[in-house]
């Protein structure tokens, strides 16, 4: 292994939770009269914290979401996660060869600390990692595609940025990466490899990421 730390982004990455998420996010911006399908949450939202909703609700509409939006968003989104979420095929598979091979890895997510410990519990990855491992866009002033908490994950864990690799499957998440100065690695499920330009390697599959990160 040619890393000293790997740093996996969770949503899409860790846990099947990006379908579910836009779809419940989509869903609720309509209701509440700001007409979305579930391909332009993808486009708009995915790999970025929930204030870049009420950012370009804002700016498109000069409207402002519902004080309570974060809270029922939250709740839909995991009481969904509950009865719907699994591991992304192969992660684990990842994790037991980075054990064995002695390569720390953490979690650097938009998502809230809250959102990551129950999408953990549902799928099993809690078993995976240490609460100390796991770094939200709460923990920092700038979320992706600011370098921040990228940086913040390689800091805390004792790491020099180039000597990081980060698992990523969105377009800010890799600008992110790129922007800290830390090799990043896309995962194409979701996202086309067009639109996450920069990356260091693409892959489709998580059984290929082992033979990149070697």
């Amino acid at each position: 292994m040619r890393y000293d730390l790997v740093i996996f982004d969770n949503d899409g990455v860790l846990v099947d939770s990006e379908p579910v998420a836009n779809t419940i996010l989509a869903a609720y911006l309509t209701e509440l009269g700001h007409p979305t399908t579930y391909e332009e949450s993808l486009r708009d939202y995915m790999g970025a914290a929930v204030h870049r909703v009420h950012d370009l609700v804002r700016e498109r509409t000069g409207q402002e979401l519902p004080a309570d939006f974060d809270h029922t968003l939250h709740s839909r989104t995991f009481a969904a996660f509950e009865e719907h979420l699994q591991p992304i095929k192969g992660a684990v598979e990842v994790l037991e060869l980075l054990v064995a091979e002695g390569v720390p890895y953490c979690v650097a997510s938009s998502g809230s600390h809250e959102r990551i410990r129950v999408a953990h519990r549902r799928t099993g990855m809690d078993e995976w990692f240490e609460e100390e491992w796991i770094f939200s866009a709460d923990d920092v002033d700038k979320g992706k595609p600011a370098p921040d908490l990228f940086l913040h994950a390689a800091r805390s864990m004792g790491v020099a940025p180039h000597r990081c690799a980060v698992v990523e499957d969105s377009a800010r998440g890799v600008e992110a990466a790129v922007a800290a100065g830390m090799d990043v690695f896309a995962f194409t499920s979701m996202t086309p490899r067009d639109r996450m330009p920069g990356a260091t390697a693409y892959f489709g599959e998580m059984s290929e990421l082992p033979r990149l990160l070697a």
